[in-house]
């Protein structure tokens, strides 16, 4: 039971950065999906997949883990690029 400390990319449906500044906990899946013969849905009995937990830093979210014996990995967050331009920059 592992688990995968990180902060959430940017929608692509969003403008801004909201809600990407929390660093989120989840577990990793124990089994695979399967497939409902019947109805084609998509289910598992992994309850563990449900769960994110929300933290404001990645001080409390390492500190959650260590205190639960829950082995942990970060993942890096990649540097946001920001490129400035005019308005008028879009008719060049």
């Amino acid at each position: 039971m592992k688990a995968r400390i990180y902060q959430p990319a940017k929608n692509a449906m969003q403008s801004g950065t909201a809600g990407t500044h929390d660093w989120l906990l989840e577990f990793e899946p124990e089994s695979g999906k399967t497939i409902d013969d019947v109805m084609g849905w998509t289910g598992s009995s992994d309850m563990r997949g449900q769960v994110k937990l929300r933290f404001e830093t990645l001080d409390e979210a390492k500190a959650y883990a260590e205190r639960n014996d829950l082995p942990f990995e970060v993942k890096a967050t990649p540097k946001k690029k920001r490129r400035i331009q005019a308005y008028a920059d879009n008719f060049k």
